[in-house]
């Protein structure tokens, strides 16, 4: 039987970048990997997500929230590594 582990661990994001999906959307963590997932797959899809981990920056900095920034921009520069084509053609 399949978990939410398994499901988490199926997709091309790391757990840090579908947590961050998960926040920007307002949805679980399950739902934020199949958006993730589906997301690395269609035009554009990548740069929407570089820009949703860069919106929770921003609104974390607003939020003076320098920890959660921290983190965040971590998963934002391993992102970028892991997946370059979200730079080509930035929305």
């Amino acid at each position: 039987m399949i978990n939410e582990n398994d499901i988490l661990d199926m997709t091309c994001l790391n757990r840090e970048q579908i947590a961050a999906i998960a926040e920007h959307e307002h949805i679980d963590e399950v739902s934020a990997a199949e958006m993730g997932e589906y997301l690395m797959h269609v035009h554009h899809g990548p740069q929407r997500v570089q820009q949703m981990i860069c919106e929770d920056i921003a609104e974390a900095l607003h939020l003076d929230d320098l920890s959660k920034a921290r983190g965040l921009y971590k998963a934002l520069k391993q992102f970028l590594a892991e997946h370059p084509e979200a730079l080509r053609g930035n929305l």
